[in-house]
């Protein structure tokens, strides 16, 4: 038993943001069926959402097809979510936006994810992660001083900002549907999602207290919360931030607290950083990482994403899943004491439930065979 059981999702989005936003729900239970389009030869590169599909089922429908648009009716009449991601007024020219699908079922959420939202002077343009987080404000704060911003990866527009928001705001409405009975419209931008995760510093942006980039406590300007070389070209990370912290970190480099200026003293902190960067260069990642094992002084490896599945701690929480072929997966979060996630089976081929899901639906193995030859809809190839 898992939370969302019980819970059906049709699902239209094909970038990773929707794509991640329905792994969440199925990961917690939901019935997810992804609608591939056709041709299905025509893949996206596997980055773009093969692990993204876990636990999922696939269809291939020719939207553009009277007949695929149909089905889709259909499907999204038997649905409790409905997600998609594209521009802006493509959903209602292919008949299949709000107004067609929720007349038919009122209780379905709508769940449209975008990276500029459903309107405003941007609403049509292209984007991606980038252009979302340097129109949020959520760019320009993340870089070394004197060097460029640095894009953090696609993770906090992509995925924090546009997936995990959607999922969020799926769920509310959910929760509000067993009150009303009546679903409604989620409008999930990335660049709402995004500016939403600087709230904490929304405060420090407007009345100064934030300096220019990279000289501020969490954006490398500090000496102790930053990342340091060590002699074997490894990296440690530091965030020793509270003074008891900071004591044990000096403590463990061996540099006297006392005769140290305060910690705080902002014009220090170039000189700190510099001292601080050749007492880590002389010994290696493995070494610091033995010496501060056990204290609170916040220091640890940085890791590369394929040693992360090794780590003690990782492994004795059981952070990772490893498929047949070795990859390692990250495991479901967050954690139910209850009715814990799981991760699904791997991401189906696409369309290869396509019959299966419109027998589902109600179709007749003769309808099916129809749907197929007129091309609405596809199976996966055979091999």
């Amino acid at each position: 038993m898992r939370a969302l059981d019980g819970i059906r999702v049709l699902d239209f989005s094909r970038l990773g943001p929707g794509p991640y936003c329905s792994m969440l729900l199925a990961d917690m239970g939901a019935s997810v069926i992804r609608v591939d389009r056709l041709p299905l030869a025509a893949d996206l590169p596997a980055f773009l959402g093969d692990l993204l599909g876990r636990g999922k089922r696939s269809i291939g429908l020719d939207l553009k097809h009277s007949s695929g648009a149909r089905v889709a009716l259909r499907l999204a009449e038997r649905s409790d979510v409905l997600l998609e991601g594209f521009r802006p007024g493509v959903m209602e020219r292919l008949g299949l936006g709000p107004e067609e699908t929720m007349a038919r079922n009122p209780s379905l959420v709508y769940a449209r994810l975008t990276g500029w939202g459903q309107f405003g002077p941007l609403a049509q343009r292209a984007g991606h992660d980038i252009n979302y987080i340097a129109i949020a404000g959520v760019l320009g704060a993340i870089g070394r001083k004197g060097l460029p911003p640095v894009p953090p990866l696609n993770l906090l527009a992509d995925f924090a900002g546009g997936g995990l928001s959607c999922a969020f705001g799926i769920l509310c409405a959910l929760r509000e549907r067993d009150r009303s009975d009546r679903g409604q419209v989620v409008d999930a931008a990335m660049i709402d999602g995004a500016m939403n995760l600087m709230t904490v510093f929304a405060k420090t942006f407007h009345d100064g207290t934030w300096g220019e980039l990279g000289t501020n406590v969490l954006d490398t300007g500090s000496h102790f919360y930053q990342t340091y070389e060590t002699a074997d070209g490894e990296f440690m990370a530091v965030g020793a931030m509270e003074p008891e912290f900071y004591a044990a970190f000096l403590a463990g480099l061996g540099i006297d607290d006392a005769g140290s200026p305060p910690q705080m003293d902002r014009r220090s902190w170039p000189a700190l950083k510099d001292r601080i960067a050749e007492v880590f260069r002389t010994k290696t990642r493995d070494e610091w990482t033995k010496l501060f094992e056990g204290t609170d002084a916040c220091v640890s490896p940085v890791l590369r994403p394929t040693e992360a599945p090794r780590h003690p701690h990782n492994q004795s929480r059981a952070a990772f899943v490893s498929w047949d072929d070795g990859i390692a997966v990250p495991a479901v979060a967050p954690r139910l004491s209850r009715t814990p996630g799981a991760v699904g089976d791997r991401s189906p081929a696409r369309g290869a439930q396509t019959a299966s899901i419109l027998a589902g639906v109600g179709y007749s193995p003769r309808e099916i065979e129809g749907l197929i030859a007129e091309g609405a809809v596809a199976c996966a190839p055979t091999r």
